[in-house]
């Protein structure tokens, strides 16, 4: 297996102005308690997670919505890197899986946060139309940071699509792989961090 999942420590980046991530140890057997125990603090959107589509429409449906059949099962890893949005022409003429990973060029690690492509309306659009149900990005997002209409999130709703963002792929090649990508069974929340891994086929 191919772990594609970010490793979080003190100081991960989180989006501007989500709440920090903090682990703090609350019980230690060394202090006399029979247990260690740490306290998790953090954003639903931490590291490598999956956006519900109740974070960016409000008709949208929470993380109950979203089915682990979408999140699991065959996908193609997409280069990307370059400059500027990440365009329609990225995508091969072969036929797609349901699911698209798109490396644009994001480091194995992030000491502050990163600056990042965003993925064009455009391309997930194409993704739609071409019968995709789940589109991943390592950037922290797929709209660039700046954005308050946010349109590719938004063409995701329109085109039925799952959103990953914060995906490892610095050292993934290109091609096709078995995505699992389970988040934190919590129904009624916005979003959840997942742990991604990548199987490869054959």
């Amino acid at each position: 297996m191919i772990d594609i999942t970010r490793e979080l420590a003190e100081g991960h980046p989180v989006w501007p102005g989500d709440s920090d991530y903090t682990l703090e140890q609350v019980s230690s057997i060394d202090e006399g308690s029979s247990v260690n125990v740490m306290r998790l603090t953090t954003t639903t959107h931490l590291g490598t997670h999956v956006d519900a589509p109740w974070h960016y429409a409000a008709s949208g449906g929470t993380l109950a919505a979203v089915g682990l059949d979408t999140l699991v099962g065959e996908c193609l890893v997409v280069d990307a890197r370059g400059e500027g949005a990440v365009l329609e022409r990225a995508l091969p003429d072969e036929p797609l899986p349901p699911r698209v990973l798109v490396r644009t060029g994001q480091p194995e690690r992030w000491g502050d946060f990163p600056e990042f492509r965003a993925l064009s309306p455009e391309l997930v659009a194409a993704l739609a139309r071409r019968g995709v149900r789940l589109v991943g990005t390592d950037a922290p997002s797929v709209d660039p940071v700046d954005s308050k209409d946010l349109p590719a999130h938004k063409a995701c709703f329109r085109g039925g699509l799952v959103i990953v963002e914060g995906l490892e792929l610095s050292r993934v090649a290109p091609g096709r792989y078995r995505l699992i990508c389970l988040p934190l069974r919590m129904p009624h929340a916005d979003a959840s961090p997942v742990r991604a891994v990548l199987e490869p086929l054959g």
